[in-house]
């Protein structure tokens, strides 16, 4: 059951009076009344002002009062499901004590953070529908979290975030929390949507719409890429295992080397329904969620195989990865590989050598399949599997560069009609010195 209690935190003689709500483990926001008293005036048994001043009486009184409101506010708020946290609590305190309309259009960015979370299956998505997906839901969720610990104690507000401002919170994640380019921009790209939400209900800054970041690669420029050889498949594949778990993972393994999907695509998706005959070979169609794109895919042998013995049942891609890595490190695929992985201490990326195993997850099966293709299938029909839409993308997923250019001019000037040809000559003509 919620509950409300005041609190004095200082010895001051003008001492705010703050107001803390337990609404359950993890949820006890505080904010200030915007009320004061002598700390000497306030009672530490009632966490009430002693009753000796008419003042102090007065101040009781409107205390009561506020908190039988912030509880009725609190149990229409739970049942709108709405969210419960210091930037409510300080609205409602502001609307008891007629500071701003209750109605007022809020103006706070983490207000309007909240209200894409809360209403995040109204927004508009990047596919022409509304609804967002859980990844960009936790995307915010997390951009709340790193707003919150930027702008600390202060409020900021939407018309706040001009050039300078967003330049601020840029320098603020590379230097203060170094994040990396990628996750940095994304942030900085995230919160100019949330200006844009907002600016349909309230003002924005004059300059907002000339804030431009860079876009910057998903793939560092170094990046290693983790894949399985034809080799470690076969090594996998002849693993005695008598789990049942890892005779399982190691079937979503294999499917996820030899179709090309997403983990969760892979999960989600291949399924026997999804199952056709195409002439007389099998094929799977499915419809790739993050692209919003119909794809065939061939059956080839292995997932035949693994179709007519019997699909794996679905588990959790957290479940899967870790079994998956178990399933790696006894196969004694641990050949020490440079890679990038989170420390849990720090909740950064760390880049350094580790054994293979430790890396292993169902998005190495995506890679494996582009990888293990290229070159010996044409890129595009490659692509039309993966579901990546532009060549230069699709190299840089597999960190490959496209060299096709070198062996074109190459082969062009070793062709014996060049050759019959008369070629211009260097003609070196040495200046006179003077």
């Amino acid at each position: 059951m919620a509950s409300i209690k005041f609190e004095v935190l200082s010895n001051s003689q003008t001492a705010p009076i703050y107001l803390r709500l337990s609404v359950k483990r993890g949820v006890t926001p505080r904010a200030k009344t915007g009320l004061y008293i002598s700390s000497k005036d306030w009672s530490n048994e009632t966490k009430l002002p002693k009753q000796t001043k008419s003042t102090n009486k007065n101040i009781t009184t409107d205390l009561i009062k506020l908190k039988v409101f912030i509880l009725e506010k609190l149990n229409q708020s739970v049942i709108k499901n709405d969210i419960i946290n210091k930037e409510w609590l300080e609205h409602y305190i502001d609307v008891f004590f007629n500071r701003i309309d209750e109605n007022k259009t809020q103006t706070k960015v983490i207000y309007w953070i909240n209200h894409i979370v809360k209403n995040s299956s109204l927004m508009e998505n990047t596919k022409g529908g509304y609804g967002l997906s859980k990844s960009r839901v936790k995307a915010y969720n997390s951009l709340l979290k790193r707003f919150t610990e930027y702008q600390k104690n202060k409020t900021i507000n939407i018309k706040d975030l001009d050039k300078n401002g967003f330049n601020n919170f840029k320098i603020w994640l590379f230097d203060i929390k170094k994040y990396s380019p990628s996750s940095a921009i994304k942030f900085l790209t995230d919160l100019q949507k949330v200006v844009r939400v907002a600016s349909e209900f309230t003002t924005i800054a004059e300059n907002f719409h000339s804030v431009k970041f860079k876009k910057v690669s998903t793939y560092d420029d170094d990046m290693n890429v983790i894949t399985l050889s034809f080799d470690e498949i076969q090594d996998i594949q002849d693993l005695t295992l008598n789990n049942e778990a890892l005779i399982n993972a190691r079937k979503w393994l294999i499917l996820a080397c030899f179709t090309g999907q997403r983990g969760g695509a892979l999960l989600e998706r291949i399924k026997k329904e999804n199952f056709h005959f195409h002439g007389k070979d099998l094929i799977i169609k499915i419809k790739q969620k993050k692209v919003n794109q119909n794809i065939s895919i061939p059956v080839l042998p292995l997932v035949k195989e693994i179709y007519e013995q019997g699909l794996p049942y679905r588990i959790s891609t957290q479940k899967l990865n870790k079994h998956i890595k178990t399933i790696c490190e006894r196969a004694e695929i641990n050949e020490l590989v440079m890679g990038k992985k989170r420390n849990k201490d720090t909740n950064r990326n760390e880049k350094k050598l580790r054994p293979k195993f430790e890396y292993i997850s169902t998005h190495t099966g995506r890679r494996t399949f582009a990888t293990l293709h290229y070159n010996k299938i044409r890129t595009p029909i490659i692509m039309r599997v993966t579901g990546h839409k532009k060549e230069s993308t699709f190299l840089e997923y597999i960190n490959q560069n496209n060299d096709d250019h070198l062996e074109t001019f190459l082969d062009f000037y070793k062709t014996k009609e060049l050759k019959e040809r008369k070629e211009p000559q260097l003609n070196i003509v040495k200046r006179a010195s003077s």
